[in-house]
């Protein structure tokens, strides 16, 4: 589809460590790396198996400048999807050692998207992710922490991890303090099909829903999302990989358009899910048979709900009408 090919392209849900291109994780463990190595196959069997190729891109995040490299990699990577915008996350307390410090990596993170921008115009915004199996003291020093790089590199922050065995219950008050300290926030709710997770990341204050799957025939938590404006970044070639649906025709991404919410389509990790944005559009409006129209109004969509202020996001909507 040639009108794909040449869309401007938008995306909101990104991982950095499962999105480093193969050349960067080579160079940083100094040895060639296996497809197996780097992507899930095509028969994936569930989240298990899928995040175990997290592994690999951790193990060669050890060090500032691998840190720094990694970023800016990843932006110029960008340029082959034909993408104008992104944001990508990370978790950056999963790589704090006694040799590198939070503030280490997220300046290093920093560093490696602000060169990035500079060789191929893409702006790039980062999204600290808290992970659920941490304790939420824990997370709450890391937010604490990094507050002051707010608008100064960082974008927003995120909660990622095991959804089904640390549900939502437990991170309200970590959310509702990280309101207060003056940060926008998406959260992973919903890819476990437990739609309570979802209605409680919009009561912390969530502005948008990681995935969001459970959502799925829930007419009252459907309303509430479309009347709050709460942006659903799903994932779909990552989420019939993990199973978070048994097959495409349970995918409720048409669903979801067709009732008004604020959807958007990403990637979730390129590498480890062997996907860019132009495969994933493309997939999206052969299985759902969505027109022209339907592609732009995601990308639209992407851009009104990017954690970016009002210049950029009017800068993006100017390239895509």
């Amino acid at each position: 589809m040639d009108y794909i090919k040449k869309l401007p392209k938008i995306e909101l849900h990104c991982h950095l460590d499962g999105s480093l291109p193969r050349a960067t994780i080579e160079e940083l463990l100094g040895r060639e790396v296996e497809d197996s190595e780097l992507s899930v196959s095509e028969d994936c069997k569930s989240l298990t198996e899928y995040l175990q190729k997290f592994d690999l891109p951790l193990s060669a995040l050890t060090s500032y400048a691998a840190f720094k490299k990694a970023a800016k990699d990843f932006v110029l990577s960008l340029q082959a999807d034909n993408t104008i915008y992104a944001e990508v996350r990370f978790a950056p307390l999963l790589s704090v050692n006694a040799n590198l410090k939070l503030r280490d990596i997220m300046e290093a993170v920093i560093e490696g998207l602000k060169e990035g921008k500079a060789l191929t115009g893409i702006y790039v915004g980062l999204i600290a992710c808290a992970m659920r199996h941490h304790e939420p003291e824990k997370s709450l020093r890391m937010f604490s922490e990094i507050r002051d790089y707010l608008g100064f590199g960082l974008n927003a922050l995120d909660l990622a991890g095991d959804e089904s065995k640390y549900p939502m219950s437990l991170f309200m008050d970590l959310f509702k303090k990280a309101k207060c300290m003056g940060y926008p926030f998406t959260i992973h709710a919903g890819e476990c099909r437990d739609v309570r997770n979802v209605l409680l990341s919009v009561e912390a204050g969530a502005l948008r829903i990681g995935h969001g799957i459970a959502l799925s025939g829930q007419s009252d938590a459907i309303k509430l999302c479309k009347d709050k404006g709460i942006g659903i970044e799903m994932c779909p070639i990552s989420n019939l990989q993990t199973k978070a649906v048994d097959d495409i025709k349970a995918y409720p991404l048409k669903e979801f358009l067709e009732a008004g919410l604020s959807v958007t389509v990403n990637t979730d990790n390129r590498t480890v899910s062997n996907s860019t944005m132009e495969k994933e559009l493309e997939f999206v409006a052969n299985e759902f048979a969505l027109g022209e129209d339907v592609i732009k109004k995601l990308m639209i969509n992407a851009a009104n709900l990017a954690f970016a202020d009002d210049n950029i996001k009017h800068n993006l909507l100017n390239k895509i009408l």
